[in-house]
């Protein structure tokens, strides 16, 4: 007879392998499991010493534990998550670096961040994409959402919208991006410099008008009952259609321009220099951001450089509005403009 020979049994795959528990964590550190949960869930309604906290920690560690958001959510009779939707409209580094401070101070606030894609969906249609999120928070940029958008998030469990745009919605927190004071700010540089003849580059990018349309109005505002005038030019973020409009410059006869930030204005002014056009001589230019790289150009950048609010500042609204569901909601104008002299102008 011939003896097949056995095989051996195979390891437990990952998949297969016991996930780690906070009892686990609690024998491992020698802690009751309220311990456990006081210490991973950040609770301060209870004081654990910091030996305690560090030996804890080590024993989540070296077993791998994560806590269940999930069940902490249902502990918490809501969740931890804060629901960005990501922006319809190209961001700058500007807008990249507020967001990562933000994550970071939400983050040291015991709540997780998610930006949510939802390509094509608009208004309240998108409000009940995010809703299925069950997020505690929504932080809404730009104008997205409306008053039913906000009711229905509510109605999810959100206990805090918070929009962050040119206008206010109802029942939502409002951080007011206030970008008149940026075209503003430009305009009021450009005349003060004997500047008379004003381009305002409008990108011609789908979606952007939410903030340049507020950033042109800054200017008309600002020259209104001078002797200058305004021309608006619209600019494509492609190289092709800097060169088109330089090509008729000339015909433009302006002797000044504000770009909608500085990634135009770099745009524009190296394709009126390959043109022959002087920079400032016979063009003066500015943008916005006050971006690293307008430094590096020749001639240097001129810009308006934003103060965008502080992530950190964001976090605590978010934080206290999640706290007091009820509260009225706050409203915040933000978003300071300076200008910043440099060779361009």
């Amino acid at each position: 007879m011939v003896q097949i020979p056995k095989t051996p049994a195979p390891s437990a795959t990952p998949a297969q392998r016991s996930v780690p528990t906070s009892a686990d964590v609690a024998r491992l550190a020698g802690v009751s499991r309220a311990t456990v949960s006081y210490v991973l869930n950040n609770t301060s309604a209870v004081r654990i010493s910091e030996p305690t906290r560090r030996r804890v920690h080590e024993a989540a560690k070296e077993l791998g534990y994560v806590p269940h958001a999930a069940a902490r959510s249902l502990r918490a009779g809501h969740s931890r998550l804060v629901l960005m939707p990501a922006p319809t409209i190209p961001v700058g580094p500007l807008y990249s670096q507020f967001i990562n401070e933000l994550q970071w101070a939400l983050s040291r606030l015991d709540y997780t961040v998610v930006q949510y894609g939802t390509v094509g969906l608009q208004g309240d249609e998108a409000a009940r994409a995010w809703a299925e999120l069950r997020p505690v928070a929504v932080l809404v940029p730009g104008t997205r959402l409306g008053p039913q958008g906000v009711t229905v998030l509510k109605g999810s469990g959100a206990r805090a919208v918070v929009t962050l745009g040119p206008e206010t919605v109802d029942g939502a927190h409002a951080l007011l991006m206030d970008h008149e004071t940026v075209g503003h700010c430009a305009a009021t540089h450009l005349y003060d410099r004997g500047r008379r003849r004003i381009g305002v580059v409008l990108p011609d990018e789908p979606g952007m008008e939410t903030f340049s349309t507020p950033r042109l109005t800054g200017v008309r505002r600002a020259l209104h009952g001078t002797d200058a005038t305004v021309t608006e030019l619209r600019l494509a973020y492609e190289e092709s259609a800097g060169a088109r409009l330089a090509a008729r410059w000339r015909d433009l006869d302006l002797d000044a321009v504000f770009a909608y930030n500085d990634e135009y204005a770099m745009l524009l002014m190296r394709a009126l220099q390959d043109e022959g056009v002087d920079i400032p001589g016979d063009t003066a230019i500015i943008g916005a951001d006050d971006l690293m790289l307008g430094r590096l150009l020749r001639p240097r950048l001129s810009t308006v450089h934003i103060e965008l609010p502080s992530g950190r500042d964001l976090a605590e609204l978010v934080d206290r509005a999640v706290r007091d569901a009820d509260a009225a909601p706050e409203r915040h104008t933000v978003l300071g403009a300076t200008a910043v002299h440099r060779e361009s102008s």
